[in-house]
């Protein structure tokens, strides 16, 4: 046995005991308290945008700066930072170590969404860090900063049309992973009442059918910006709902995927008690 192929022995078994963690468990299901009431105040500034009313940006910075201005927001907003700092290093070991009930193809593509989660937890406790600590902070001009960037490098437009298509791939994926119930698997079925169940199923559909149309928005808007040469139409959930907004029945539509993202803040709950969390 070579000393490499211990060391890698070691480290899994070093993971595997970290993953198992009853702290790092319970700072993630705080995370995923705090990941809903994200999602709620994201469905509530969105609203505001359906109604005409004067509101902030309806991304995840905006929705933080909306908590933090509650009662008790910045305290709620400190424990969120922990909490989805958990739930990324949570997901960083099950890319090495997780997803054990998965095999060959499935696998991979498990560990490589939770490598992508990994980053996205770890961005949004980042941002709300920058929120506590009373940083200006904007979802919307950073995408379109970052999307001017790659716009400027050779064939950049080529990769933020490509990166728009993958947005909206992820969003059918959601559509259809919330549509078929395929979150099921995730939650401690055994543990939930018929009716705690029944709420959490059909909120799970609700809230992943809504993100995912979310999602598709964004994406598309990637795509037109890298087609009409125009990075100023890249700015994320923001841009997404403020587009939503102008169509025929726009208002209308932009209060359902409130809703629907609503609908996702409470499941997110349910998550906190529920969801399985382990390697």
């Amino acid at each position: 046995m070579t000393v490499a192929h211990t060391a890698r022995r070691a480290a899994r078994r070093t993971a595997r005991r970290a993953a198992r963690s009853s702290t790092l468990e319970t700072l993630t299901r705080i995370g995923f308290i705090g990941y809903g009431l994200l999602h709620l105040a994201v469905a509530w500034i969105a609203v505001q945008i359906a109604l005409g009313h004067p509101t902030g940006e309806g991304d995840q910075a905006g929705a933080f700066r909306y908590l933090a201005g509650r009662p008790f927001g910045l305290f709620a907003l400190m424990v969120t930072v922990i909490g989805l700092a958990a739930m990324a290093v949570w997901q960083l070991l099950l890319v090495f170590i997780g997803h054990r009930d998965e095999h060959g193809f499935s696998r991979v593509a498990e560990r490589v969404a939770s490598a992508w989660r990994t980053v996205f937890y770890a961005a949004l406790a980042w941002t709300a860090y920058r929120v506590v600590d009373g940083r200006p902070t904007s979802n919307a001009e950073q995408t379109q900063h970052a999307t001017a960037g790659v716009m400027a490098a050779p064939a950049g437009r080529w990769l933020v049309g490509v990166g728009g298509v993958v947005v909206v791939a992820v969003g059918i994926g959601l559509v259809v992973y919330g549509a078929r119930k395929k979150f099921e698997k995730r939650l401690t079925i055994a543990h939930m009442s018929r009716r705690a169940r029944h709420m959490a199923v059909r909120l799970g559909q609700v809230g992943y059918v809504a993100k995912g149309i979310a999602f598709g928005i964004v994406g598309v808007l990637l795509v037109e910006a890298a087609t009409s040469h125009n990075p100023a139409k890249s700015r994320g959930l923001d841009a997404a709902l403020r587009l939503l907004v102008r169509q025929p029945y726009g208002p209308l539509l932009l209060i359902a995927i409130a809703l629907g993202l609503a609908a996702f803040g409470v499941y997110c709950f349910f998550q906190a008690r529920y969801r399985k969390v382990g390697p």
